[in-house]
């Protein structure tokens, strides 16, 4: 990429476009605070959560319920029963106020095209009856006829092709889908407000918009918040892998990408769904997404707080026989008595406490009875639903209760009743994979790749970006990486990335500058603000090509969010492969801790991924304790998941230091490349320390290293003297400057005037490569970012 580049909007994909991260659309405004109480018997909220991640600025980010005038609309009887019917399906609602106040504003009778509520499901050729049966209900009731709700299904096919599922093949996977979809429409699912969108087409075809989303989610949160997210995948705080921390951010990212008003997920994903919540208070977003959390339905052995796909007996499913039906609830555990100290699947597996356990269950519920949790959720879901056990029939689950407690009805009697009206509701279901053609073939094929699966375990392959076959960059290639961007880019930073890029061997080898723009987006580099990063970035450069322009003519600049969009599903799932074979302690080293931000751990397991699409021969990274780590990860990943491609060859490097202080306190201590070639030129180096015969730390002996005797100047340094002193010093080398200067012969009145000449031709040559129209640009947006963040300090 040449710096034309640098020069177009396409470097400023990373910027965040509204419409990625605004909550539902601004019609929220007409609406108005309902008065009218919410229903008993459920936990809800309309207080503000915990917060987490920074304050926003001059945004409003009162809830919803607390914005809305009262003239807008009257609240009508169907929208009270619009509102009762959403509502029982939670067992919380965060919170009922703002339910009530977007029924007002986008339900029934409004002027909107309505309101989203969203869940999501990977295609992974199952599904139990919390999934099938259970979920058929709550989306009927809330998509009931003149509600004016959508229901959006994430059909999370991308996450089943990162897993394997169906040994890779995307299009099995989406026949999968379409047959759990089938599954849904036969247990009775109204489609017709019904949206089903696959992952695998959504993010891709929007990668320049999800994926900074999910950036900016991240940048946000510390690794302590992200942590209480995890048991989303039911693990321990304790024993992360780095992947962990990457899907709840993405979880949280669906919700904004989909656009839902409301959450309707499991209260096992409470914790991520606040955290979307919480994003809204840090982004500054308005209107917050509802969490409208169902019950979990129990497991069916003793002490599961949830059912297991994994444990075909732990559940029902949704293909599952008559006899099978029947032998599960017989077997089932079905106590009649509250039996606290009872074994949970959890600690007799390890005694360590589930992560997500504590919010699996918020009905206080301790008797934990499957079988009469199943008749509570599933049988008096419908309206008007009786339960017969027995020679008894009840119209309300309390009465069931109550009988089966007192012992007026058996454990016998209560189980056939279960077993009967569970296979009346999956019997239609049956029904339909026998009797109609499309359900048959789909069912037919999805019993194949089982058999398929089962017979042939198919080699895993290690997707990931390869921009060598893309054509973007050139094999057998050095590669460096530019710095994160800071608000003031320094001489430092340019002298060290040449020196690195010059470990690539003679001029003519190829040559990759990486430009991390994403990565400096999701570590909060310059307050993640893309103009400003843009900025920096062509400053740099500019500046490179100016101080060695034939070794940047064969340097190709890569900006990362170019690379990335050339193939961002592979990239992003090789990102997530990287996260999975690195545990989090491992890729966060000695130099992070929790309290610091998410992003940085996403940086390195990008950094990772990076490697791995140029695939290079060799790179040199900045030395230091980040780029260990770093060095660390890319070794070992490229050594145990990439054996078929070449470990690179990794130099930690710095160019000589050219600090002009020991303690970098003041804008005088170094040079910037933005100074004033004739002030700062000349009265920094001036001021420079320089001891006499002190060359431990010495910086226009430095300076001299990098400007004088290294390429590309590769020139001598003459010290002027009378004829009557013995005539020019001329040196050749650095190591001749050093030794006359420790012994006392070269004095430091001596050394700096031909270094301050030196120091003015080098700024000199920097802002003529800065006087282009887009330089210019590029440096009145740094300029205007450093009054900025001045001022705040104040």
């Amino acid at each position: 990429m040449d710096l034309a580049v640098l020069k177009t909007s396409k470097f400023g994909v990373i910027a965040l476009p509204d419409e990625a991260i605004t909550a539902p659309d601004k019609s929220q405004e007409a609406g108005k605070k309902a008065t009218t109480a919410a229903p008993t018997g459920k936990k809800t909220s309309s207080s503000a959560e915990p917060q987490n991640g920074g304050k926003s600025k001059g945004k409003n980010t009162t809830p919803v319920a607390q914005t809305i005038k009262k003239e807008t609309r009257p609240w009508t009887e169907d929208l009270q029963a619009d509102y009762d019917r959403i509502l029982s399906i939670g067992e919380e609602c965060i919170s009922a106020d703002e339910l009530k106040t977007m029924l007002l504003i986008k339900g029934r009778g409004s002027d909107t095209p309505g309101f989203n509520l969203y869940d999501g499901f990977e295609p992974s050729g199952r599904m139990h009856i919390a999934q099938g049966v259970f979920k058929a209900m709550n989306v009927n009731k809330c998509t009931f006829p003149g509600t004016n709700g959508t229901f959006v299904f994430w059909v999370a096919d991308w996450f089943a092709l990162m897993n394997d599922k169906m040994g890779g093949d995307l299009e099995k996977i989406k026949t999968v889908g379409h047959y759990l979809i089938e599954v849904w429409k036969a247990a009775g699912m109204d489609l017709s407000n019904v949206v089903f969108k696959w992952a695998s087409e959504e993010i891709t075809n929007h990668a320049d918009k999800y994926w900074p989303t999910m950036l900016d989610v991240a940048r946000r949160f510390n690794v302590t918040r992200i942590k209480k997210c995890c048991q989303i995948m039911g693990r321990m705080e304790g024993s992360l892998t780095s992947a962990q921390v990457l899907y709840p951010l993405m979880q949280c990212t669906d919700v904004f990408f989909l656009k839902a008003d409301i959450c309707q997920l499991g209260v096992d994903q409470r914790k991520v769904n606040m955290l979307a919540r919480e994003y809204c208070d840090a982004a500054g977003i308005k209107y917050k997404p509802i969490i409208l959390s169902h019950h979990m339905l129990y497991g069916l052995k003793a002490g599961q707080e949830k059912m297991s796909k994994s444990d075909p007996d732990s559940a029902v499913f949704m293909e599952d026989s008559a006899a099978d039906v029947e032998r599960k609830i017989m077997n089932a555990y079905c106590p009649s008595a509250s039996e606290t100290d009872a074994p949970t699947s959890q600690n007799i597996a390890d005694s360590a406490e589930d992560a997500g356990k504590e919010s699996m269950n918020l009905s206080g519920d301790t008797l934990k009875n499957p079988c009469l949790d199943y008749i509570q959720n599933i049988i008096f879901s419908p309206p008007d639903a009786t339960f017969t056990a027995g020679n008894t029939t009840f119209t309300d689950f309390t009465s069931v209760r109550e009988a089966f407690l007192s012992g007026a009805i058996s454990e016998e009697q209560l189980k056939q009743g279960l077993i009967d009206e569970l296979n009346r509701l999956l019997e239609p279901v049956r029904n339909h994979f026998t009797t109609d053609e499309r359900a048959k073939d789909l069912l037919a094929k999805v019993q194949q790749y089982k058999k398929e699966a089962l017979a042939v375990e198919a080699e895993k392959v290690i997707r990931r970006l390869n921009l060598i076959e893309l054509g973007r960059v050139k094999s057998g290639s050095h590669l460096v990486f530019a710095p994160l961007p800071i608000a003031s880019p320094t001489l430092q930073q340019a002298v060290d990335l040449l020196h690195q890029l010059r470990q690539g061997g003679d001029d003519s080898a190829p040559r990759v500058l990486f430009l991390s723009d994403w990565t400096a987006l999701v570590c909060n580099a310059c307050m993640a603000d893309t103009k400003v990063i843009t900025a920096f970035y062509t400053i740099l450069v500019e500046t490179l090509r100016a101080l060695d322009p034939l070794l940047m003519e064969n340097t190709q600049v890569l900006l990362q969010s170019e690379a990335i969009l050339a193939d961002p599903s592979n990239y992003w799932i090789s990102v997530i492969y990287v996260g999975r074979y690195f545990m989090l302690n491992e890729v966060m080293g000695s130099s992070m801790v929790d309290s610091d931000g998410v992003g940085g751990v996403i940086g390195r397991l990008m950094r990772v991924a990076d490697v791995a699409g140029v695939e290079p021969k060799s790179i040199a990274l900045a030395d230091g304790e980040v780029s260990e780590v770093e060095q660390s990860l890319i070794s070992k990943f490229f050594a145990e998941k990439l054996p078929g491609v070449s470990s690179p060859n990794i130099c930690l490097i710095n160019g000589a230091p050219i600090a002009l202080q020991q303690a970098l306190k003041t804008e005088n201590d170094e040079y910037y490349l933005l100074d004033n070639p004739k002030v700062a030129g000349a009265s920094k180096m001036k001021k420079a320390f320089c001891e006499p015969q002190n060359i431990d730390f010495c910086p226009p002996i430095e300076f001299a290293r990098s400007f004088v005797f290294g390429p590309p100047a590769n020139d001598k340094l003459i010290i002027p003297r009378s004829p009557d002193k013995g005539g020019d010093l001329v040196y050749s080398n650095v190591d001749e400057v050093k030794a006359d200067f420790a012994s006392g012969v070269l004095h430091p009145s001596e050394l700096k005037p031909p270094l301050i000449k030196v120091a003015v031709d080098v700024l000199d040559k920097i802002a003529a490569a800065l006087a282009n129209e887009e330089a210019k640009k590029a440096s009145g947006v740094l300029k205007n970012f450093q009054k900025k963040q001045a001022k705040q300090k104040k």
